[in-house]
């Protein structure tokens, strides 16, 4: 197995406009465990699934319950779409940052050819207040030369701006699902360079998952035996001098959510965007698995 450079990406390390720079030090270094690394609360679960994520838990149908979740748990930053940032974020703005979505779709379209169409803009983000801006780009997707086009008007702007860009970067597509699927190493590792190349500051992925079957209609260079901490770090060192966080996924076990956390940050990654894992357990729950994370987090700060 080839070696990857695990070295976790500073903010020293990046070139950036001095706006661009100014808002990721806030992220890293005045919020959250304002230590260098990230702890992201992601709230576009409704956009994207609509209310079932609510059904077993009713308090999180209500977003002032993940908006205070966001400020008590003390989150580098909170993310979502315009609808909630503009209607709830005023009460909470200057008390936790925001990542403000720009574009989402629903579940209800097949993910044969996804598009995610813009719904706001950098425009949008500045008015609210925001420090960074945050793109869902599908690698892969029949449609991506749209996509491309949508994320480089956002590029464009977000450097007039100076705010950072997150590209939630996820493979999807008919051609992803023939070569193994959206979970594999090879998938996840090509979404994580592609959101280097078009321009992200951060990139939000998932963690891989190493099925054998799948690996096996990957390309032949990624047939071959991996653990979870090479494929981990394959993935983040694909993104280069971009900073990476990964996503927690549905709602596990405490033990291994905490378990994630640590192998994520242990393989190089900056942070972590757990939602569901987090903020579909009652208040007093929630605010005590957020303080795990942050202990996880204290060891990697620098």
């Amino acid at each position: 197995m080839a070696t990857t450079n695990t070295q976790r990406t500073t903010l020293a390390q990046l070139d950036m406009a001095p706006g661009k720079k100014t808002r990721l030090y806030r992220l890293l270094y005045q919020a959250g465990p304002a230590n260098g690394t990230l702890m992201v609360l992601p709230i576009d679960q409704g956009l994207e699934h609509g209310p079932r994520d609510f059904l077993d838990a009713p308090d999180s149908a209500d977003p002032e319950f993940q908006f205070r979740l966001a400020v008590e748990g003390r989150y580098s930053a909170i993310a979502c779409q315009i609808g909630l940032a503009a209607k709830y974020y005023p009460r909470y703005a200057g008390q936790v940052p925001l990542i403000l979505k720009l574009n989402g779709k629903t579940e209800i379209p097949s993910d044969h050819q996804p598009l995610s169409p813009l719904l706001a803009s950098v425009e949008d983000a500045v008015r609210l207040g925001a420090d960074a801006v945050g793109y869902t780009l599908y690698v892969g997707s029949p449609l991506q030369d749209r996509d491309f086009q949508q994320m480089a008007r956002v590029r464009q702007d977000a450097e007039r701006f100076g705010l950072p860009v997150v590209v939630w970067s996820y493979p999807r597509g008919e051609a992803v699902d023939a070569r193994g699927g959206k979970d594999t190493v090879y998938a996840i590792a090509y979404a994580s360079r592609v959101a280097l190349e078009v321009g992200a500051e951060i990139i939000k992925l998932n963690a891989p998952s190493i099925t054998p079957e799948k690996l096996a209609q990957a390309p032949k260079a990624y047939q071959r035996p991996w653990t979870e901490q090479e494929a981990l770090a394959h993935v983040v060192g694909s993104a280069g001098r971009a900073l990476v966080i990964f996503a927690g996924g549905e709602r596990g076990s405490h033990e291994a959510m905490l378990e994630k956390a640590r192998a994520c940050m242990e393989a190089g990654a900056t942070g972590l965007i757990f939602g569901r894992n987090v903020w579909q357990r009652p208040k007093a729950e929630a605010l005590a698995a957020t303080r795990d994370i942050h202990a996880v987090l204290a060891d990697f700060g620098a």
